[in-house]
């Protein structure tokens, strides 16, 4: 079977993929361009979704793409083909996401932060930091990720609350409501960590009206996609105070243009699309088991229903 492999990381990708599997043709580059002569001759397609579309844009069409990526949205464009098997990255990034949401939740509760500022003002902070024990943390977007961030938070004692398409039960959340109960949810919640996919149901979710429903004390997380937030009203919502601080990781346009209010809005911390990064390793273990599945005729992981966009 010949493989095409096109990804910013060709190399690395190459070495996982050659140190697991040497029974496939694998022809690659970091250019769609240097490919076009030779992706007819390939069915399975593996890479990153903004360079396959460049591909998928110029009328070319594989049996099955595997992204490297949780994320598809370049291949859910309306002017390229659907009519292909198309999975994506799934059950590589939740140790990842885990350690970093982790990472700000008790940033905040232990006021490490604001702690370092007192030591470079020479100031003595005897303040007395807060504990997890206890805390409400909504996951918006319990699906795989989420439940690997539910599961590897619940040892810290934490009210596990989650917030998906319709509702359901699952391990470690004490319940999981549906979209259109988030508002209410978000109102008692002492964290809001939003992991969403983007799709037209979940763009526009935050705004200014469900950040002032928020405890003053409370810290939004978004590490699912830029589209769920309108800026300008989490811009106002911090300013005003509504919510204690918030974390991004994703955002509407990347690179954030030097000119956007989040730069220099009290209370954001931002981190650039870093969260949980694809590693070469585990996408071509997944590959590999998907690979396997594909030639026995089975469901393969993280198989998109294009109608749904995930």
């Amino acid at each position: 079977m010949r493989l095409l492999l096109l990804e910013d990381s060709y190399q690395d990708y190459l070495r996982a993929l050659e140190g697991l599997d040497t029974s496939f043709d694998i022809t690659g580059a970091d250019d769609p361009e240097q490919l076009v002569t030779v992706a007819a001759q390939c069915p399975v397609w593996l890479g990153q979704p903004d360079l396959i579309a460049r591909l998928l844009g110029q009328g070319l069409k594989p049996l099955w793409v595997q992204s490297t990526w949780a994320g598809i949205r370049p291949l859910l464009a309306t002017e390229l083909p659907q009519d292909y098997l198309l999975t994506r990255a799934v059950g590589v990034f939740g140790q990842l996401m885990s350690e970093y949401m982790l990472g700000y939740l008790l940033a905040h509760e232990r006021q490490l932060f604001e702690r370092a500022q007192k030591q470079a003002d020479r100031q003595w902070d005897t303040r007395t930091p807060g504990s997890l024990l206890g805390r409400r943390v909504l996951i918006v977007g319990a699906g795989d990720i989420g439940q690997d961030v539910a599961h590897f938070l619940a040892p810290f004692g934490v009210e596990l609350h989650g917030v998906a398409r319709s509702p359901r039960a699952l391990p470690d959340f004490l319940e999981v409501h549906g979209l259109a109960d988030l508002n209410r949810q978000a109102s008692m919640a002492d964290y809001l960590i939003n992991l969403l996919p983007d799709t037209s149901h979940t763009r526009d979710l935050y705004t200014l009206d469900l950040f002032r429903q928020m405890k003053p004390s409370a810290l939004f997380i978004n590490a699912g996609r830029g589209t769920a937030v309108v800026d300008t009203d989490l811009v106002a919502a911090l300013e005003q105070k509504c919510i204690a601080g918030a974390v991004l990781d994703v955002f509407r346009e990347e690179p954030l243009p030097a000119e956007h209010p989040f730069w220099s809005v009290p209370g954001l911390i931002m981190t650039s699309h870093t969260a949980a990064v694809s590693s070469p390793v585990h996408i071509a273990r997944l590959f590999i088991e998907n690979l396997s599945r594909y030639r026995k005729g089975q469901t393969l992981k993280g198989q998109v229903d294009f109608k749904q966009g995930y």
